[in-house]
């Protein structure tokens, strides 16, 4: 189990790492897509992992709020860069919102390609990854993010057949001009980027959910859950032992993911 620490929003001295404040790893999508970033392009920071719906989460949601911020995860601390343009005394650089953060990383790296290099392909995936910041209500409200269970495929309503339709159209159309072009891996755009932590939850929802998928759309759906840093994520995620009853469908799982592991079997 990840320790939690007290308090949750500490601030870090200038000169130390940033601090990632997420969610548990199980069920939290938008925690896990900057920690995808940061872990992936190899960018040093902390973390605390402070359970949803508990009374830790309260607390953290207080301090966060009095401290400016909106009370939601993932929360970012960045000491340096707050120091880079304020005094010695300023506070430390919170910043909130997914997107907002994946932005702050790339312009704190940008040695690292965070976002594709070409401009026609970096447009697109910024198009791409805000249209999954601000859509797709009926995928995440029907499939939550639940890297503990698989579930057999079902009927699950014409708004969600629309959104998976609209996704697997986005997937195509990155892979068609920029990504399979570019000979540079089975990514969105070939390289691991930052479109592709915006669309991991995603993937980890089309998997869990038995989604029925275009070949294209599952060979993407293989080579995320395959990659690296996602395969960290979801380890750290099954040795969780939190269970948030909010994300938790009421519908029978076709494989307990973590029940099995503490049996000691392996289930694909």
């Amino acid at each position: 189990m990840i320790p939690i620490s007290r308090p949750m929003i500490q601030v870090p001295t200038r000169g130390s790492l940033m601090h990632l404040t997420i969610g548990n790893k199980l069920y939290s999508s938008w925690s896990m897509r900057p920690w995808l970033v940061l872990h992936a392009f190899a960018i040093p920071f902390n973390e605390t992992v402070v359970p949803l719906h508990t009374p830790a989460f309260d607390a953290f949601q207080d301090e966060a709020r009095a401290a400016g911020a909106s009370g939601t995860v993932p929360l970012l601390r960045d000491p340096d860069a707050a120091a880079k343009a304020a005094p010695e005394d300023a506070p430390t650089l919170l910043i909130w919102e997914t997107l907002a953060i994946i932005e702050h990383l790339a312009e704190r790296f940008p040695d690292h390609a965070i976002w594709p290099a070409d401009p026609a392909a970096r447009a697109h995936a910024r198009s791409i990854a805000n249209e999954m910041h601000a859509g797709f209500g009926a995928l995440r409200a029907a499939c939550p993010m639940n890297f503990g269970k698989r579930f057999a495929a079902r009927d699950r309503g014409a708004a969600v057949a629309a959104d998976v339709a609209r996704i697997e159209a986005l997937w195509r159309a990155a892979r068609d001009r920029f990504g399979t072009p570019s000979n540079a891996g089975p990514f969105l755009y070939g390289a691991f980027t930052a479109a592709d932590a915006m669309y991991a939850p995603v993937v980890a929802r089309f998997d869990g959910y038995s989604v029925a998928l275009s070949a294209t759309a599952q060979n993407y759906v293989d080579a995320v859950l395959a990659q690296p840093s996602v395969v960290a994520w979801r380890e750290a995620g099954l040795a969780e032992s939190w269970v948030v009853d909010a994300d938790e469908v009421d519908e029978p799982a076709v494989v307990d993911y973590r029940a099995a592991r503490a049996d000691g079997a392996t289930p694909t």
